[in-house]
């Protein structure tokens, strides 16, 4: 099975922006695994900011661009360097992809990048991908990376996409604020009912939260993979997640 998982920043780091080593290493164990089962894996990773804000050892994370543009520069340095010395632990190469809107939606580009993609995985090496904060114009262009996780596994026909991030799934409401909501196992077709669990721009789920969760879900399963939304605190729970057992909210491709 051809995999892409994307891990977000609240996953890989701690509050204080310095990397959380035991599940980052718990995480790349199981990828290693997973790998080593026979799956092709696509690691998409934020947190270059994160980890740059942590490495520079500033009080809070920059509100300006720029400010945030350097932090990444640093910071993916920081994860690039982890990841490899990590991965090559168990014998796993990686590579580094980095990406802007400008190489997606550039149709040369974008088929220079899926070749390139196609090549790594032929060879046996681990894309990792993130988005290019550092030349980036716009914050977050891609929505915390869910969109450029989705783009890549519908460009390089993924079966299936994973979302880690600190949230369980999809729900019927936001559980913080309602304790009636119920996680959601599975989801057979994003129906407007679905869609409209979100939320507006200004909800709790809404703001670069679950809205982004769901537009990724409709560029997957347009594309003909399944997504699944799981939380990234116990990363053991991706081989759940491969295997087919519940865990978090699956979102069923369309059957091309």
């Amino acid at each position: 099975m051809r995999i892409v998982v994307k891990v977000g920043s609240s996953t890989l780091s701690y509050p204080t922006g310095r990397m959380n080593l035991r599940r980052v290493e718990t995480l790349v164990r199981v990828l290693s695994d997973l790998k080593n089962a026979g799956h092709e894996v696509i690691f998409v990773s934020s947190g270059a900011i994160a980890m740059g804000v942590g490495k520079l050892g500033l009080s809070e994370r920059p509100a300006d661009i720029p400010g945030k543009q350097a932090a990444a520069a640093v910071g993916q340095c920081e994860l690039m360097y982890t990841y490899d010395k990590l991965f090559s632990e168990y014998s796993h190469t990686v590579a580094q992809i980095l990406l802007t809107a400008a190489d997606i939606e550039d149709g040369r580009r974008h088929e220079n990048f899926k070749n390139t993609i196609l090549k790594l995985l032929e060879i046996g090496a681990i894309p990792i991908i993130n988005e290019n904060d550092t030349v980036a114009t716009e914050e977050i262009v891609f929505g915390d990376n869910d969109t450029l996780a989705a783009v890549v596994a519908a460009s390089v026909g993924a079966q299936l996409l994973i979302l880690m991030s600190d949230i369980d799934g999809l729900y019927t409401a936001d559980p913080r604020l309602d304790g009636s909501a119920r996680l959601i196992g599975t989801v057979p077709e994003l129906t407007p009912e679905i869609l409209a669990l979100a939320g507006g721009s200004g909800s709790a789920l809404g703001t670069g939260g679950m809205r982004t969760k769901l537009h990724a879900a409709q560029i997957a399963v347009e594309s003909g993979a399944d997504m699944i939304i799981m939380n990234g605190n116990a990363p053991e729970r991706l081989y759940d997640a491969v295997e087919g057992r519940g865990v978090g909210t699956r979102f069923t491709g369309r059957k091309l």
